[in-house]
Parts: structure tokens; sequence; C-alpha cells
């Protein structure tokens, strides 16, 4: 577990030091041991994983980024649609538990924020307002990724296996397929950016539905 790795590394920097002239006194490690338990720790003794306000507000503006930076007009690649298979029951559905929902979110942001930064993106689109969705992206992965470590207590979580989170990856590589086939032409992705802002939108609802379950939707 994450706690476990923070305190186990204090411990062994403090009797690291013990042969030095640096000897701290007995109650001072115990209780900065405590301190760190009780800080690596959430309510009740479980570990969770705190959603801010900001982290959803972000995951808004890149909504809004995302629908703003398309210059052409999605009725002129209607022949280009296609059914992506985007699995909303399981990201939707209600049914995971806090670990598995943020091991999904943490894939859905990770692979748009990769597909964002294909070097053949389309030339129709803002390139102003591209970057500020890859920054947005960049930010909420940022806390993700320790968020992830500590729901899970491990970096590189089994979780990645599951179900849901497989069900995203599929979906992804569905639409990077897609793009090839394409050609990775301007109609091709209007269409992948229609299809990347419906997901996201979805994100940001599990997003909210995560501050929930930790009953802090009155931080700031």
């Amino acid at each position: 577990m994450a706690s476990e790795n923070l305190t186990q590394g204090f411990t062994r920097h403090c009797l690291s030091q013990s042969g030095s002239s640096h000897i701290f006194p007995m109650a001072l490690v115990l209780s900065l041991l405590m301190a760190l338990v009780l800080v690596s720790y959430g309510p009740g003794g479980s570990l969770g994983c705190d959603l801010s306000k900001n982290h959803v507000l972000v995951g808004r503006k890149n909504l809004r980024f995302l629908g703003q930076m398309g210059k052409l007009s999605p009725r002129f690649c209607l022949q280009e649609r296609k059914d992506f298979a985007f699995p909303q029951e399981m990201v939707e559905g209600g049914q995971l538990q806090e670990a598995q929902a943020i091991s999904v979110l943490h894939e859905m942001l990770q692979q748009s924020f990769n597909l964002f930064h294909t070097e053949r993106f389309s030339d129709a689109w803002n390139t102003t307002l591209l970057e500020k969705l890859r920054t947005g992206l960049h930010q909420q992965l940022d806390h993700l990724d320790s968020c992830l470590v500590q729901v899970t207590g491990e970096k590189d979580s089994a979780l990645g296996g599951t179900g849901p989170t497989v069900a995203v990856k599929r979906y992804f590589q569905g639409i990077r397929v897609y793009l090839q086939e394409k050609g990775y032409s301007d109609c091709a992705w209007e269409i992948v950016r229609m299809e990347i802002r419906r997901s996201l939108s979805s994100s940001v609802s599990l997003q909210e539905r995560l501050r929930m379950m930790d009953g802090d939707l009155s931080s700031p």
C-alpha cells in the first residue's frame, strides 16, 4: 500500500541516520511516523482519493475547448460517421467501486491525451484551443497519477486489466484504427473530435460521482 511504502521509506531514512551525529529522539520518530499514517489515510482509516472541485472544473473547461476548436462544419462530414461503441453503460452505470472508477477515468483521460498529441492532427483545428485542451488533460492526469497510487497502492495497478478499463482501451484503439483507415483526414478528425467530446462528457459525470462517493461536494 502507498502509506506503507511512505512509512517504510521514512523509517529507513531514520535508521540510516542512527550511526551519525544526527540521532532522532525516539519520541519524535514515533510522532512523525504517526503523522505520516494519519496524513496518508482518509477518514475512518480507509485509503481514499479526494477529487477537488477544481479537477471537475478543468474537465468542464476541456469539454468547452474541445467543442470550440473545430472549424469544419460537422454536416460536411456526415458520410464519415461511425459508431465507435463507447462503453457508456460501464462508465456511467454506477456499479464501479471507487478504485475501479478512478482506473477507468485515468484510462479515458490518458487515451484522450495521447490521441490529441498525435502529430497528424487536423489542420482545421484552432491550435490555441488544442493546446489549452492538452494542458487541461495534463493537469487532470497529474492529479490522477498520484490519486491512482493512493487508492490502489501501486502505480501500475492490476485494475488496468479489468473489464471496464479494457473496454475503454478497445474503444480508443477503434478510434485510432479509424483515423488510420481514413488517412487522418480533416473530416475523420472532426468525427473523432465529436466522439471524444461525448466520452469526455461521460468522464466529467464520472468525476462528479467520485466526489459524491467521497462526500466532498462542498470542498473547494
